[in-house]
């Protein structure tokens, strides 16, 4: 059963804290908690309940996505992220609370079914919903203001295209060690034994224990395992000795299922017995044939649905884990295909600029993408619909002639204009791997593994825009304080000019300076001077510290420089008062 929750965003002045208090509406949490569609996954995660109101209510949508983006954007664990709800009042006001509780929320393990409550489809609807509320928004504050420097280009060319799109594609690693034929078998070897135990224990007395070898196959084992340099021979060796091991358990498992049924076996134990025979028929063919490859290649028991990605780079020719391939618009992030089996992604470009048209209503202007990408269906189909595609041409370069050198040299400024435009969708993959969690997958099962990744991007949309947010109050601040520095610059100007027009009257000419009278000018001048020092005295303090960066800019005038008071007697600077 579930109960929806109110639509309506709690302020921040009404959260209760039971300590004295109230929250600040600066912080990152408030701006974030404004950000999210709420209703949207309300939606989203009711669907998956009965309406039968008898049984307990289940974990509202707000606690559940919300405990999902805070666990990713802290980068902690499962455990780490529910002690950090219970202690920050911000965090509980972000899932929804009404009132400050020193209580876990939530036990940790809950996670697990958070992460299969949403589908890859519903987060990436959230995902676009959180990307348009952030463009829309941009819009409107620019509205009537000028345009500044952007990354962006949304001028109309002739064909009616606008904008860039940036694909590429990455892997994002599992969590499982790095497989080898031997140590997958050998695992195999030791889990079928378990099986063994359990299916032979209710024939305990009744028949004699089926020999499995397991001491002298774990000693051969390690025996190869220790082996620094292992020829090609000795690991072939070693294989076959443990694909005889673990077939003779498969047949003794075979027998004994005769006698004791497979429902003696719990959950995990079948799920492995089924994928250690996947595992075994794979092996014992690449093993027959003298190769390496075979499709839908098991490298994990653990979690089967994982495959070798060959990427080809130098620190890692060969990842483990699901394939992705992303585009990058005005600096926010879509994920637009996820697949644990590998695949050419020169196959999802149609797909991608199809997707840019249904989320903005026109194609690009250009697409920006890797050498795998620049296909001939792809380049037909750009060409098509008058999109630019990033790189060189097809064919032999032309002779550079004096009539097509400026040609040639502006498109050759063209391409190494778009190579650089491309970047930024690198950075979002170092983004997600150094910052987040996408660098390594911590989550076992396929839905909870894809849920996890498109969490990642949800919340560096979010990180996007709430940095965008901080910048566009830093510049208002900015304003604000170039506003106060001019307007000391203008009192301190008018003091000075009221000090020399009292100076000028308290002084007849031809009277010389040391002959000033004192008393007449002491009044006035006193209360000139505790002016300026009053001014001068708080100025530094508040704007010093950022002067630097205006005048950099060119916006302050000359700094004033303070001077010493004058003498009375003499009317210069010298040290007599």
């Amino acid at each position: 059963m579930y109960r929806k929750t109110p639509d309506s965003q709690l302020a921040f002045e009404d959260f209760y804290l039971p300590f004295g208090g109230k929250l600040s509406g600066s912080n990152r949490w408030v701006h974030l908690a404004r950000m999210v569609p709420w209703d949207l996954v309300e939606n989203y995660y009711a669907a998956q309940f009965s309406q039968n109101p008898q049984g307990p209510s289940a974990k509202s949508a707000r606690l559940a996505l919300g405990a999902l983006i805070i666990k990713e954007r802290l980068g902690v664990s499962d455990e780490e992220a529910v002690e950090q709800i219970r202690e920050n009042p911000y965090l509980q006001y972000f899932l929804g609370f009404h009132e400050f509780r020193d209580e876990a929320p939530f036990d940790p393990s809950m996670y697990v079914h958070f992460r299969k409550r949403f589908s890859l489809e519903q987060l990436g609807q959230i995902n676009e919903t959180i990307v348009q509320a952030e463009r829309a928004e941009g819009q409107q504050a620019e509205g009537s203001s000028a345009p500044d420097d952007d990354d962006s280009d949304d001028t109309p060319s002739s064909t009616g295209n606008s904008g860039k799109l940036l694909i590429d594609a990455t892997c994002t690693p599992a969590d499982i060690r790095y497989p080898t034929d031997v140590s997958l078998i050998n695992e195999a070897r030791e889990k079928t034994e378990q099986i063994i135990d359990t299916l032979f224990d209710p024939l305990k007395g009744t028949m004699a224990k089926p020999r499995t070898y397991r001491q002298k196959a774990r000693r051969l084992f390690v025996s190869y395992s220790k082996t620094r340099r292992r020829s090609a021979r000795q690991t072939r060796k070693a294989l076959g000795q443990q694909l005889r091991f673990l077939e003779r358990h498969l047949k003794t498992i075979g027998q004994l299922v005769e006698h004791t049924p497979l429902m003696r076996l719990d959950r995990r134990q079948y799920r492995n017995l089924l994928v250690i025979q996947e595992l075994y028929r794979q092996q014992r063919w690449m093993f027959e044939n003298r190769c390496h490859r075979i499709s839908g290649r098991i490298v994990s028991i653990s979690q089967p649905h994982v495959r070798p990605i060959v990427r080809g780079k130098t620190s890692a020719p060969v990842e483990f884990g699901a394939k992705i391939s992303a585009s990058v618009v005005d600096g926010a992030v879509f994920l637009d295909r996820l697949d644990w089996d590998p695949y050419n992604e020169s196959g999802d470009l149609i797909a991608q600029v199809n997707s840019y048209k249904q989320r903005f209503g026109h194609y690009p202007e250009s697409v920006h993408c890797d050498t795998i990408y620049r296909t001939r269906d792809n380049r037909a189909f750009c060409k098509k619909h008058g999109i630019r595609m990033s790189g060189p041409p097809l064919g032999r370069p032309p002779q550079k002639t004096a009539e097509n050198a400026r040609e040639l040299k502006e498109k050759k400024r063209q391409r190494q204009q778009d190579e650089r435009d491309r970047i930024p969708v690198e950075g979002k993959f170092g983004q997600g791997k150094r910052r987040f969690g996408l660098d390594l997958i911590m989550a076992k099962l396929v839905n909870t593994s894809e849920t996890a990744i498109a969490i990642t991007f949800i919340v560096m949309n979010l990180e996007k825009w709430l940095k965008k947010l901080f910048f566009a109050l830093f510049f208002c601040f900015r304003s604000t304080l170039y506003r106060a520095w001019c307007a000391v610059q203008a009192i301190i100007t008018w003091q000075q000019r009221i000090n020399r027009s009292l100076k000028n009257y308290f002084t007849p000419s031809g009277v010389p300076p040391g002959m000033r009278s004192q008393s007449a000018f002491s009044g006035s001048i006193s209360v000139s001077w505790s002016f300026r020092s009053l001014i001068f005295g708080f100025s530094p303090f508040v704007f010093a510290p950022i002067a630097p960066l205006f005048r950099a800019q060119g916006a302050l005038p000359p700094l004033v420089m303070r001077r010493k008071p004058e003498c009375f007697a003499c009317g210069s600077g010298c040290r007599r008062r």
